[in-house]
């Protein structure tokens, strides 16, 4: 006996030691094997780059390789996973069992007579040794059936807020990207002019500096041209800084890494802007029934709903019938296996006094959500609004920006020609050259924000910025043409 004991509490000690756990921290091999592997893992996903980029297979490549829309889809194919899993829980549980049991000696067993308090029987046993037992078990409980199917709902429901929050990502990485090509486009169309001009400043400055060093012109005069060309080669860094940074950010938004080289179609016009084709009350009325943020708010509620039918459920009884087959090896039984059945009911009454209080929290959710759905909605109807507004406003900008840049070209190529002729200075050559880079970079400026506001009304109305079949899976050039053949339209007429 005190052999067992002890052997007892060794057995004990060695359990509890294995249960112990340490946390150790990230170590260096670990991070830096991430730091590879992540990497190379970003690089293999991408689709080679073979010819130059148009605005449709930008959207193409952030729709299939952009990571914040791959871990919304992905966070959208975990909640679907979570509904399919849950209506599971509402099938009847079958259960199969199967256990041993030993002992070293005999379980054997006397009586004693209850009125005379003798023993009535010699010991005897009704039981093997080794026993082996199994069963196979089907139980329903219906109350549980009932909360499995709300459960199962809400994860349905859930798995729709997921959809549409998955929606509203690449409604808005789109948008994103219209911005950012044009941009970019800029950048590449101005780059190499933009070159040229440094170069002609960083010499004229040269000169400058060498003139004055040697006293060979007016002091005063070529400090001030000094000033101004310092401050023409400032804004040509910055405008060259703002055009790099374009690039980088069209390249995240198209999932490829920031130090890849790529080139861009030049389009031979910027698109003219069309004019709205949808009345105010229209867009309102699309933009209310398609949002995904109003979506989500609707959903939310239906899960509000269930909740109070689920407060209700569980102050009712629970019944639960179970039907099952057994079996043993005890040879000491007459019947080795045999068919039970049953039924059996319970009740937590300590439920029943909470209901009330548990209903008043699900009825004060759904008030919230309903709430927060009129907010919702009045924020949808301001965007609408403002999105409207913009889109107009800067349709005007265009055209006064366009004519700004076509007047700063035609004076640019008078000054030109009275520089061949020696009528017009090197500083004045050269400041208007700055002049017509800045014209032609504040013309795509607007540019860039008039295709941000084109693709910001599809986005306030909350259509999806591509067509019906497409998804993502799909190889970029099909994604592309989609898009191209879906876009061209949009933008002939906004709002449509």
């Amino acid at each position: 006996m005190r052999n067992l004991f002890l052997g007892s509490v060794c057995g004990a000690a060695l359990l509890l030691a294995g249960c112990s756990s340490t946390v150790t921290r990230v170590s260096d091999t670990e991070t830096a094997n991430f730091a590879n592997s992540s990497r190379a893992e970003i690089l293999a996903r991408q689709t080679p780059v073979t010819q130059s980029i148009s605005l449709y297979e930008a959207m193409a490549r952030a729709l299939k390789h952009n990571l914040d829309h791959r871990v919304a889809m992905m966070e959208a194919d975990l909640a679907q996973a979570d509904y399919d899993l849950s209506r599971w829980d509402m099938l009847p549980q079958v259960v199969a069992n199967g256990q041993y049991y030993g002992r070293s000696n005999e379980a054997g067993a006397s009586s004693l007579s209850l009125l005379s308090g003798r023993q009535s029987l010699e010991p005897s046993t009704s039981t093997e040794r080794d026993v082996f037992t199994g069963d196979l078990t089907a139980s329903w409980n219906i109350l549980d059936f009932g909360l499995s199917k709300i459960r199962a709902e809400q994860l349905g429901n859930e798995a729709l807020i997921q959809e549409e929050r998955r929606r509203k990502a690449i409604i808005q990485i789109m948008e994103d990207v219209h911005r950012s090509y044009y941009r970019a486009v800029s950048a590449e169309r101005l780059a190499s002019r933009l070159t040229e001009l440094e170069g002609d400043v960083s010499t004229a400055f040269q000169t400058s500096r060498q003139q004055f060093a040697t006293r060979r012109t007016a002091p005063m005069p070529a400090l001030s041209y000094q000033r101004e060309l310092n401050d023409i080669q400032g804004q040509a860094k910055r405008l060259t800084r703002d055009m790099q940074m374009a690039k980088m950010e069209l390249a995240a938004l198209m999932g490829l890494s920031p130090d890849q080289r790529y080139n861009l179609q030049i389009p031979a016009q910027m698109p003219r802007p069309g004019k709205l084709v949808m009345t105010y009350e229209e867009m309102i009325d699309q933009a209310l029934r398609n949002r995904p943020e109003v979506r989500e708010n609707l959903y939310a509620q239906r899960i509000g709903e269930k909740e109070i039918k689920k407060a209700t459920l569980e102050a009712l009884p629970s019944l639960e019938g179970f039907v099952g087959i057994n079996a043993s090896s005890n040879d000491f039984l007459f019947n080795n296996d045999w068919a039970g059945y049953g039924a059996r009911a319970s009740w937590n009454l300590l439920k029943v006094f909470s209901t009330g209080t548990r209903k008043k929290k699900a009825k004060a959710r759904v008030a919230l959500e309903r709430e927060r759905g009129l907010a919702t909605a009045m924020a949808v109807m301001t965007q609408v609004g403002v999105a409207r507004t913009r889109y107009e406003s800067l349709a005007g900008e265009y055209q006064t920006a366009s004519d700004g840049a076509m007047v700063q070209g035609d004076i640019l190529g008078q000054i030109e020609s009275l520089a061949k002729a020696s009528s017009a200075s090197k500083q004045t050559l050269v400041r208007e050259r700055m002049n017509a880079i800045l014209s032609e970079a504040r013309r795509d400026a607007v540019m860039a924000e008039m295709a941000e506001a084109s693709a910001h009304i599809y986005t306030a109305l909350g259509y999806d910025p591509y067509a019906t079949g497409i998804d993502g899976t799909e190889d970029v050039q099909t994604i592309a043409e989609s898009l191209e053949a879906l876009w061209t339209e949009r933008v002939r007429t906004p709002g449509q």
